[in-house]
């Protein structure tokens, strides 16, 4: 069932619901807009909404412009720092911000995105980027087929390691939760590979060729199984197929529901970490690319998110 939804400024590309706690209404969405020209610009923006399902709001209440974002993602739980959002952008940056202010879950107050730090780690662009489980290391996916491998200390980015993975850009990394030092690449290539870490340069553990018929675009570790790793995810942004969420088990996993609301290029998907709803209904947000609109939506059935 359909929460809410706004158009963008920009291309869509990005959507990501804050997991801390205290902070899980705030919405991030980000955007990539190519102008083009004798000197092309690859402009981009930061959005932050307040989500409220209950009364079908989705308020904007932060926009931050920026070089044009291909990845944008909240710090991990857990961790020993607050809600950080950190930007893989075009310009081969990586940036993190803080989210400041007061907010609660009736409607953030003074809530804005402050830029902690930002270090230019490639002449490629950066396309995709995952938080280590303590938050103090970041993986980046970069346009020249390299991951990169960086790390977070007072206020200042490091550049750890980085190699040349695959052979076509490469549009998803992931640390293992389970196994922090292995870390997980996928390609337009249609390689699946693993890394250890521990080596440097990073040592290859294994790769797949065989089973992906397209690129790699997103990988996941299972939260509960760890022998299980998911590509494409459970709740699946399916390009020129809208979305799905997938029901994962014992069996071979199955389409749980299909949303196709979305008339572009199906590029973000993320879900609410928590049932604020009356019920403990969950809430997905979904964004598409060229007609930049942002749904905020509720599944026909309910399911627990990981």
């Amino acid at each position: 069932m359909d929460v809410a939804h706004c158009y963008l400024e920009g291309n869509a590309d990005a959507v990501e619901f804050c997991p801390h706690d205290g902070y899980q209404h705030v919405l991030a969405a980000s955007t990539y807009t190519l102008k083009e020209g004798e000197q092309p610009i690859r402009a981009g923006s930061i959005s932050l909404f307040d989500v409220n399902a209950e009364k079908g709001n989705l308020e904007l209440f932060h926009r931050e412009h920026t070089a044009g974002i291909f990845d944008i993602k909240w710090s991990t739980v857990g961790s020993n720092v607050g809600p950080l959002l950190a930007q893989a952008d075009a310009d081969g940056y990586l940036r993190i911000y803080s989210l400041e202010g007061c907010c609660n879950e009736e409607k953030p107050r003074g809530g804005f995105l402050n830029e902690v730090c930002g270090e230019k780690i490639s002449s490629s662009m950066c396309l995709f980027l995952d938080w280590n489980p303590t938050a103090t290391s970041i993986s980046v996916g970069l346009s020249d087929g390299s991951v990169s491998i960086t790390t977070l200390a007072e206020s200042k980015i490091e550049k750890l390691q980085e190699w040349k993975a695959h052979d076509f850009e490469l549009w998803t990394s992931c640390f293992d939760i389970h196994q922090p030092q292995l870390v997980y690449t996928g390609s337009d290539d249609c390689k699946f590979k693993c890394w250890d870490m521990r080596d440097n340069p990073s040592r290859m553990v294994f790769q797949n060729s065989k089973v992906h018929k397209m690129g790699v675009c997103c990988i996941a570790k299972s939260p509960t199984d760890p022998n299980t790793i998911l590509t494409g995810l459970v709740l699946a942004a399916c390009m020129h197929n809208g979305f799905a969420i997938v029901k994962i088990g014992d069996e071979k996993p199955e389409v749980f529901e299909a949303y196709g609301q979305h008339g572009s290029l199906a590029y973000g998907a993320d879900w609410q970490r928590a049932k604020l709803l009356p019920g403990g209904s969950t809430i997905v947000a979904t964004c598409s690319f060229y007609d930049r609109l942002l749904r905020v939506w509720r599944p026909k059935s309910d399911f627990c998110c990981i």
